[in-house]
């Protein structure tokens, strides 16, 4: 599932291409997303002007007047931009993005069109009208962003107070902080050398605040890598991100430690159902 840089460079690239551009016909191969688009969809959003196009954890928000379009893109969802005045086929068809996965197509009066494509059909696009982005059920409960400066110790301090919880499954609480999947949390913990079992009230104030910081830069970095393409992250040019060849600990199973002065190995387990892995070593 793409995480917070992934959708951050999506959101990015299309408001360069599409922002200001207006809808001008939205054809629908199927309406059975992982939730049912509504019959209604092409009649509420054609002739609307894209007015803003932002981010909120793994959402996609598109602002129109009196209208808001949520977009979530799932396991293997990506939106892709097309040129319509070439005449080449394109990167969806150049990528080995099958044309059948082409759930929904808008045509914009730039000439671009945008495309939704997703093999496992998990990903959604819920419509509201004349309501606030906070009111919406599934941005109400969001913790802080990850980058936001008041993701910081006092509130990080402040939020496990009472709470037992391992520190992975804490990172990956969308109520805590919002937009961390499963890479950058491994990550995150590795370059802050703490073992992801390890009980988040049993932090120290030093190792929180070396988090919090690890966490800042691994999302930076793999922003200005263009995202982690290890299964099938695309952007909107149909190109894949670059981050996966930095990654410490994740994917790297029974590798050596990646720091020259350590000698561990790296470990898998699961937490939550979930792959964990970490140094052996030289994470607490």
């Amino acid at each position: 599932m793409p995480e917070l840089p992934e959708v951050e460079i999506v959101k990015r690239s299309l408001f360069k291409m599409i922002n200001k551009a207006k809808i001008i016909s939205i054809q629908i191969n199927n309406y059975n997303l992982r939730y049912k688009i509504p019959k209604t969809f092409n009649k509420q959003l054609k002739n609307k002007k894209i007015l803003k196009i932002s981010r909120r954890s793994k959402y996609l928000i598109f602002y129109f007047k009196d209208i808001l379009l949520l977009v979530h893109l799932g396991m293997t969802g990506k939106l892709l931009v097309k040129n319509k005045k070439t005449s080449k086929t394109s990167f969806y068809y150049d990528l080995n993005i099958i044309p059948k996965h082409n759930h929904i197509y808008f045509t914009l009066n730039n000439g671009l069109t945008l495309i939704y494509n997703d093999v496992r059909r998990f990903g959604f696009f819920k419509l509201y009208n004349n309501k606030k982005l906070s009111e919406i059920k599934y941005i109400k409960k969001l913790g802080l962003e990850p980058l936001n400066k008041n993701f910081n110790l006092t509130y990080f301090k402040n939020f496990i107070k009472g709470r037992k919880k391992n520190i992975k499954s804490l990172l990956m609480d969308q109520t805590f902080v919002s937009g961390l999947g499963n890479i950058y949390v491994n990550e995150a913990l590795f370059m802050s050398k703490i073992k992801p079992l390890r009980f988040c009230d049993n932090l120290n104030d030093v190792e929180i605040i070396c988090l919090i910081k690890s966490i800042k830069k691994i999302l930076k970095l793999s922003i200005s890598k263009g995202g982690s393409s290890i299964r099938d992250f695309k952007n909107t040019t149909g190109k894949s991100g670059n981050y996966q060849h930095f990654f410490y600990v994740y994917g790297k199973t029974n590798k050596m430690c990646s720091r020259i002065s350590c000698k561990g190995v790296i470990k898998k387990i699961l937490i939550s159902k979930r792959s964990s892995f970490y140094c052996d070593y030289c994470q607490a």
